[in-house]
């Protein structure tokens, strides 16, 4: 029998602030060119809709909207010379003031006048060097869209070409790829897995320490992404952290599955409006079990807290400085010499006691300076370390006394520095080069009981350093407004064993009218192999230590997209797009099997101790995206994604990878009901939504087990002459999100659920 677990999450969140007096509400911002990245005086600013509603930016490129209604509203930018943007259907909300800052970008064609009308145009993604496989999220999709739960993760498994592992952890798997294959970069820095419960070398986990209410719009790319990207193969997660309110202060409190949380932003210094923002949350389970109230865990509560900072000091002179942090730490423990004889040990196997810890850390500095209008640079530093502790002990059959069966400390301290040059010679070219260094250090350590000998064995202690280069640079160029070309070098060089490689990217895209275009994509992409993999030791007869993987080459993947863009009618969009992918010099076995590490990532990370370069791999297939765009109260998003995901190890047989499940579909749509006759009565804006999520994906692939050689040797022994052979039925789930919402003169309260 089939056992299936809902879970009911309850969600629930007061954001106060101090200003708002009725249902209107400010919105402010900046305005700046996009290639150069300096302010735009004189830019016409307005809501459509609302004929008296409008201003122009400051000689900083500032603006305020002033008591805008509280609704839905669609804020226009047009400055002649430049390409109007529309920002279209933005939530207002009553206790606390929007911030949008908007680029835009100089038109190759010199335009007298500027007419703007609402755009049903998607929105390009934040880097503006991304032709292909890239989408800009906005964060309230990342609390609109059911399944989400608040996290980023979770929320990409909608796009197209993504695909989850499982339900235990928001691992994402693209276009077949491992999903450890994966960058994650925070405010322009590359940072570990964010991911409570995740571990190093790890992509994901069961909780994001990402905090949605911290972060600003941010990119997603699945492919042929730009130069500037390096250290991964398969995608990349591009986060900005939002500022806060540089005028007003306001404040947050929130209860929901995730955790108890509570933030704060305001000004630091209105004149020269620098501000602060803060977000601290503490597990719920956690809080809960110490209140004595189950939720059916038994011993296993996750026990977790994170913190997000940013604090953001502009200057016209100096340049600007930010600063940010993130973290988070975390801890679990599965303890079957607690539970009754014969009781069920969970999640984690039985007749063992499990206790694991995870501690992840970022803080760094960013200064933004302009030499002139179209010359800046951007330099930052950021400390990041991430450690993983875990103990198992086994009890013995009469279950009275515990064993000691494994022990491991992984950790790594990075010291990172970048920098880049921009210059914009004129609209048609812009020029940027840059650098990533990054110091790593590695203290590896882990042992297992040896009874023969009755104390633990080592299998690896390991205390490392290494230097990794990445020098880019990238070369734009517009044609036209509708044709443009972007193109760029990146290379990377790890020094302790001279490795190297050089990645060329290309990007172009032609707008064959103002409705449709096509997009092209191709880069070479690597990565360095994971270090449990590349500091394993190996024990000598003679009692001493090898470290035979140390020189391993990086595993290399050639992407090779195209793709069709198009908007129809009543703010409907379709995109198609088709890739090809190449991976080679994968780690293999040195003896001939099925291994390799194109198939790591999710829980299995387990690895030979011999290995050498020598794997190769391919992904094809075709992600098609259908969707609605929020209009009047309704939207709907569906996603096909069909897709052939193929490996060879060692032995050169051609098999499934273990994330090909061929095909996932994604339906998923919502609607706003605004209640009340008067839509915009001055007392209160109550809103009630509906939104609903369904997931069908072929199943994940594994390795079926030797049932005759299993009762010989009384112990599980996997077929691995049939690696990945068997697959798991397809997988289907369904999520429900039923939120209502109270706007009030200063206090906004959101309840909802999810299902």
């Amino acid at each position: 029998m089939k056992s299936k677990v809902f879970l009911l999450g309850l969600f629930l969140s007061f954001s106060i602030s101090t200003i708002a007096q009725q249902l209107t509400q400010n919105i402010r911002g900046r305005v700046i060119d996009k290639q150069s990245e300096t302010p735009l005086p004189g830019v016409n600013v307005y809501i459509i809709g609302e004929g008296s509603i409008g201003t122009t930016t400051d000689g900083d490129g500032y603006y305020l909207l002033e008591k805008v209604p509280v609704k839905r509203v669609t804020i226009a930018f047009s400055f002649i010379g430049y390409q109007p943007v529309t920002m279209q259907n933005i939530e207002l909300s009553s206790s606390k003031e929007l911030v949008l800052n908007v680029p835009m970008l100089e038109s190759t064609e010199q335009l007298a006048e500027v007419v703007v009308k609402a755009n049903d145009k998607p929105e390009r993604v934040n880097n503006e060097l991304v032709n292909v496989s890239g989408r800009t999220f906005s964060i309230e999709e990342s609390t609109r869209f059911a399944g989400s739960v608040q996290d980023v993760s979770r929320m990409a498994s909608n796009f197209a070409g993504v695909q989850r592992t499982n339900d235990a952890n928001n691992d994402i798997v693209i276009r077949g790829n491992s999903p450890i294959g994966l960058i994650w970069r925070l405010e322009g820095i590359d940072i570990p897995n964010p991911n409570h419960f995740g571990g190093l070398g790890a992509t994901g986990g069961p909780v994001s320490m990402l905090n949605n209410n911290v972060l600003a719009n941010s990119d997603f790319l699945t492919g042929a992404f730009p130069s500037e990207y390096g250290d991964g193969i398969s995608g990349v997660f591009d986060l900005r952290m939002r500022n806060g309110n540089y005028e007003n202060h306001e404040f947050l409190a929130q209860i929901g599955w995730n955790g108890f949380e509570l933030g704060a932003e305001g000004p630091l210094n209105r004149e020269s409006k620098s501000s602060y923002l803060i977000n601290y949350r503490y597990s719920t389970l956690g809080v809960m079990s110490a209140m004595g109230i189950e939720f059916g865990t038994g011993t296993a509560v996750p026990n977790y807290q994170d913190l997000n900072l940013k604090l953001h000091f502009p200057s016209s002179k100096r340049g600007t400085i930010d600063v940010f942090a993130l973290g988070g730490i975390s801890s679990i423990e599965f303890l079957d010499s607690k539970n009754e004889e014969g009781e069920d040990g969970g999640f984690y196997s039985d007749e063992q006691d499990l206790y694991n810890d995870v501690q992840t850390g970022v803080i760094g500095a960013s200064h933004q300076y302009f030499y002139n209008k179209d010359t800046y640079s951007k330099f930052s530093v950021a400390l990041t370390t991430i450690g993983n502790y875990t103990k198992v002990d086994t009890l013995n059959t009469t279950r009275d006394l515990l064993s000691p069966v494994y022990r491991q400390e992984f950790r790594e301290d990075n010291i990172q520095f970048s920098g880049f040059l921009n210059r914009k010679f004129n609209a048609r070219n812009a020029l940027r080069v840059g650098a990533f260094v990054t110091y790593k250090n590695y203290n590896l350590s882990d042992s297992t009981f040896d009874g023969d000998i009755n104390t633990f064995r080592t299998l690896r202690n390991q205390q490392s350093t290494d230097m990794l280069y990445q020098p880019y640079v990238n070369w734009q160029h517009r044609f036209t407004d509708k044709l443009e070309m972007n193109m760029g070098l990146h290379s990377m060089i790890l020094a302790s064993s001279g490795n190297y490689s050089l990645e060329p990217r290309f990007g172009l895209s032609y707008k064959m009218s103002d409705v449709q275009s096509v997009n092209f994509g191709y880069g070479l992409h690597s990565q360095i192999p994971n270090v449990a993999i590349l500091y394993d030791q190996i024990l000598l007869p003679d009692g001493s230590y090898i470290t035979p993987n140390q020189n391993l080459d990086f595993t290399k993947s050639h992407h090779i997209v195209l793709g069709y863009d198009r908007m129809l009618k009543n703010r409907m969009h379709f995109k198609a797009e088709t890739y090809y992918q190449y991976v080679y010099d994968a780690v293999v076995q040195q003896e001939a099997t099925s291994f390799s590490s194109v198939n790591a990532g999710g829980f299995n990370f387990a690895a030979p101790d011999s290995v050498e370069n020598g794997g190769v791999g391919y992904n094809y297939g075709l992600d098609l995206t259908f969707e609605k765009f929020m209009d009047k109260g309704f939207y709907f998003l569906t996603t096909l994604s069909l897709y052939e995901s193929q490996y060879q190890g060692s032995d050169e047989v051609w098999r499934n990878t273990a994330f090909n499940g061929n095909y996932v579909l994604n339906l998923l749509g919502g609607k706003e009901f605004v209640l009340g006759k008067n839509k915009t009565e001055k007392k209160k804006r109550k809103t009630i939504t509906l939104d609903g999520k369904m997931t069908y994906a072929g199943g994940q692939r594994y390795t079926p087990i030797d049932l005759e050689q299993s009762i010989a040797d009384n112990e599980a022994v996997y077929d691995t002459d049939n690696a990945f052979g068997a697959q798991f039925d397809p997988y289907l789930r369904m999520d429900l999100r039923i939120g209502y919402k109270i706007s009030g003169k200063s206090v906004t309260q959101e309840l909802a659920l999810d299902i």
